[in-house]
């Protein structure tokens, strides 16, 4: 054997603690019901809207956000080792600053000199998987020891409130959040595997309009680049053969990482203790379970308390569940996620041994 040809093993690298943040009080459904108008699309599945969310106030960042979650980390560890943190990977649904991401003002704002700050823009609702893929990459190559992720969801309140947008049968779903991970270089809570894809077939299926007439339809005749004056209000759309697509996407994407991950690690998608996913809507949640053979109550559920948080429904959740002590160490934790119409998937498990 040519012993030149086998690569030295890499670290292990765990991810050792979550923590999250939900602005304000809950909103109930009302709020909307009294704008809603007339709308078949608002009997799609994809849009039944949860019983209650939360929306970010008008002044409070995402540098805010990730700030408030990471508080109860800095408890945990203290504030000198979140302060020495060596990457720090953040992912913001709505940039406060469309040049740039929040990381270098999360860095001062926690007293950080970390050497890596990235600002992942892509990975939509994956990206709390894809950020740990990042960092446990360059925790593996590189002299760095720790490493803080962060996914801030901030866009239900700023924009699905808006006056013509409150009116559309999507704007319910949303709601606000923000969910940070610790990861260290260590076996105190491996992260046994990270898979993620790309679909570029998919990509561009996601429209974006800058103006919604009178009465809540998307009027791409008059629509703007985002960045020109006027008067429109912005907002994601959609339509019902689009809708269709996405959901059929949806269902696939995340039950074929899902049982990728396993497939690697060793174990069946019916032997997982605990499924993370990302948070759209009750029919995808349910749909995955009974894809991989899991009870409901072994795949958390925030959706009804918390709705769509997007990116930081997969931390989100897993906070919630280790502050109910529902989360056993030692049991093996399966995350998984698509973004976007589907252009973008990802999985991955743990070991678990995270703090309370």
């Amino acid at each position: 054997m040519d012993f030149t040809d086998i690569a030295p093993a890499l670290p292990t690298v765990s991810l050792v603690d979550v923590a999250s943040y939900l602005p304000g009080e809950p909103v109930p459904t009302d709020y909307f019901t009294q704008y809603s108008r007339s709308d078949r699309m608002a009997r799609n599945v994809m849009f039944r809207s949860p019983r209650t969310r939360h929306h970010v106030a008008r002044d409070e960042t995402a540098v805010d956000m990730v700030e408030r979650a990471v508080e109860p980390l800095v408890q945990r560890h203290g504030r000198d080792e979140i302060a020495g943190i060596d990457v720090l990977l953040t992912h913001t649904q709505l940039p406060d600053n469309p040049v740039l991401g929040p990381g270098s003002e999360v860095a001062k704002r926690l007293g950080m000199n970390p050497g890596w700050v990235i600002d992942v823009h892509n990975g939509g609702c994956a990206a709390f998987v894809h950020m740990m893929g990042l960092a446990r990459m360059i925790l593996q190559t590189t002299s760095a020891r720790t490493a803080l992720i962060a996914t801030s969801q901030n866009c239900a309140g700023p924009v699905f409130t808006q006056t013509e947008i409150r009116k559309l049968a999507q704007a319910p779903v949303p709601g606000d959040g923000c969910g940070v991970g610790l990861l260290v270089k260590n076996s105190d809570a491996p992260i046994l595997d990270v898979q993620t894809r790309t679909y570029p077939e998919f990509a561009g299926d996601m429209s974006f309009c800058t103006d919604v007439n009178r009465d809540g339809d998307f009027d791409f005749a008059t629509d703007r680049k985002y960045w020109e004056p006027g008067t429109g209000q912005a907002c994601v759309s959609f339509t019902e053969s689009r809708i269709t697509k996405v959901f059929a996407r949806g269902n696939r994407l995340v039950p074929e990482l899902a049982h990728a991950v396993c497939d690697r690690i060793g174990v069946k998608g019916r032997d997982i203790d605990t499924f993370v996913t990302n948070q759209p809507n009750r029919l995808f949640l349910r749909n995955w379970h009974e894809a991989l053979e899991l009870p409901a109550e072994r795949h958390p559920d925030t959706f009804d308390s918390c709705g769509n948080l997007f990116a930081a429904g997969i931390p989100v959740t897993l906070d919630t569940e280790n502050r109910a002590e529902r989360l056993r160490n030692g049991s093996v934790v399966l995350m998984a996620a698509f973004a976007h119409a589907g252009d973008f998937a990802g999985a991955a498990a743990v070991r678990w041994g995270a703090a309370r």
